[in-house]
């Protein structure tokens, strides 16, 4: 039984989280990997054992590129051309699509995390995945095909130093999601100065769930987090290097958007001390000691 191309269910009717997660990690078609499935299809008896791949399958045209090859993103004055346009489409997706394997990695690295962050993070996945195909779809109708371009795998390494549910939930929901606050109201009105509605109308969809999936890392750093603890110790605690609070954050700070997130004041005013250049020194020396 298929619910979408590539997208196989049980004669049941459902389909395991972990069999959905390792379909998304081991295909090379980028159709299968963003195949929808109904969520009241998706099951979650069997997790299985432990596992961490270290890398995605992906198509010839997406393998990841070495290191600098990549394009950077155009800058707003550039905006205006098409082009350039379809190039910020391309590697949206790529961000969009590394996220959705780094999501499908941790259902496989992390199978007891509880039931209900599993389904949080199913429903999260949901999201990506038609994140990129929107970001896919304005791609190819600015004349720039998804694997046209070499991509980079700048999320997916990072995610690589995750040993536990709460550097996730610290690197991936609060670091680059929590970024994504920022950038996709950025990128927003980028698009709508260049008369790209359509564009702009992607970010503005992308930001609506950003909320969400900030929310979903926020609900977990508190109940995860050491009783002894701050949720801003507990952030700091749980970044990598070179992930640090200043990742967070883009150019235009959203405090209106982690407050619709659930973040307190208190954490938010950390994180402005950090983007200020504010951050007492002790902060700062937390996050040497935790290369």
């Amino acid at each position: 039984m298929s619910t979408a191309e590539g997208t196989t269910v049980s004669p049941q009717g459902t389909l395991e989280l972990r069999a959905w997660a390792e379909q998304i990690l081991i295909s090379d078609s980028v159709a299968t990997k963003l195949a929808p499935v109904r969520p009241a299809l998706l099951t979650d008896s069997c997790p299985g054992p432990a596992v961490r791949l270290v890398e995605p399958t992906r198509p010839a045209n997406l393998q990841f590129a070495p290191r600098r090859s990549a394009p950077n993103m155009p800058p707003a004055s550039r905006f205006n051309e098409s082009r350039q346009r379809g190039i910020a489409h391309h590697i949206m997706a790529n961000h969009e699509l590394q996220a959705l394997e780094v999501m499908a990695w941790v259902l496989l690295a992390f199978p007891d995390a509880p039931a209900e962050y599993r389904r949080g993070m199913a429903t999260i996945m949901q999201d990506e995945q038609r994140h990129t195909r929107m970001h896919i779809e304005r791609a190819a109708a600015l004349d720039v095909p998804f694997g046209s371009l070499p991509v980079n795998c700048y999320i997916w390494k990072k995610a690589q130093s995750f040993g536990s549910l709460l550097d996730y939930v610290a690197g991936l929901p609060l670091t680059f999601e929590g970024a994504n606050l920022d950038h996709s109201l950025q990128f927003e009105q980028w698009f709508l100065e260049a008369g790209d509605r359509k564009g702009a109308a992607v970010m503005r969809q992308i930001h609506h769930d950003e909320i969400e999936h900030v929310a979903f890392g926020w609900k977990w750093l508190r109940l995860l987090k050491p009783e002894d603890a701050t949720e801003w110790q507990t952030y700091c605690a749980h970044l990598a290097w070179p992930l640090r609070p200043e990742k967070s954050m883009g150019d235009l700070f959203s405090s209106s958007s982690r407050l619709a997130a659930g973040m307190t004041p208190e954490f938010i005013l950390e994180l402005e001390n950090f983007r200020e250049g504010n951050a007492k020194p002790a902060a700062r020396a937390q996050l040497k000691d935790n290369p």
